[in-house]
């Protein structure tokens, strides 16, 4: 109930105080949205962020399931990159190692970042990443090349999610993108 002792002056300022905090909390929740729902997929692997493991799986079932690799670069980056493999069987709760090859196919060098998802999504929270080159800022010199691992496991619990039943193909696809101080460009020019 508002306060009807305040005078016309003191309920506009009221007022205005109410907006301003309101607009203060909309800029706040603007800018912690982006780190908040990454946080959100991380943790959930909701829209198909793999989760990452601090050890193996505890258990290995006989459900098999093929898991492929998809590797892409951004149109204005001069590499080639690719899986040592494009698919393979793997037993759930298995570790697996997949190598990937990197080069710098242009004439000057070039600082690139790599980003991933899963597909389909729902089995993004249990494909479980042990170690990822993912997201660190790599330099190659022109021609240069390098191997990068992801060291993962399928969570044993996928067994007990009636919406992964159905599914026996996960795709890991990374895409490397031009980078720069942590960013990948694309990302710092929005």
């Amino acid at each position: 109930m508002p306060d009807t002792n305040l005078s016309p002056a003191g309920r506009i300022r009221n007022t205005a105080l109410t907006c301003l905090a309101v607009a203060a909390g909309m800029l706040g929740l603007a800018y912690a949205s982006v780190p908040l729902y990454n946080l959100f997929c991380t943790v959930t692997g909701f829209g198909g962020t793999p989760m990452l493991a601090s050890g193996p799986a505890t258990k290995v079932l006989d459900r098999t399931m093929t898991i492929r690799f998809d590797a892409n670069v951004a149109p204005n980056l001069p590499w080639r990159f690719s899986p040592e493999t494009p698919a393979i069987k793997v037993k759930v709760g298995e570790t697996q190692t997949i190598t990937y090859r990197i080069r710098n196919t242009g004439d000057a060098p070039a600082t690139a970042m790599a980003t991933f998802n899963v597909l389909p999504e729902l089995a993004g929270g249990h494909f479980m990443k042990l170690e990822c080159f993912c997201f660190q800022e790599n330099t190659l010199k022109a021609g240069e090349t390098m191997e990068a691992a992801v060291v993962f496991y399928i969570d044993p619990a996928i067994a007990h999610d009636p919406s992964m039943a159905d599914i026996h193909d996960i795709t890991l696809s990374y895409t490397y993108f031009p980078s720069k101080n942590g960013k990948t460009l694309e990302a710092s020019a929005k």
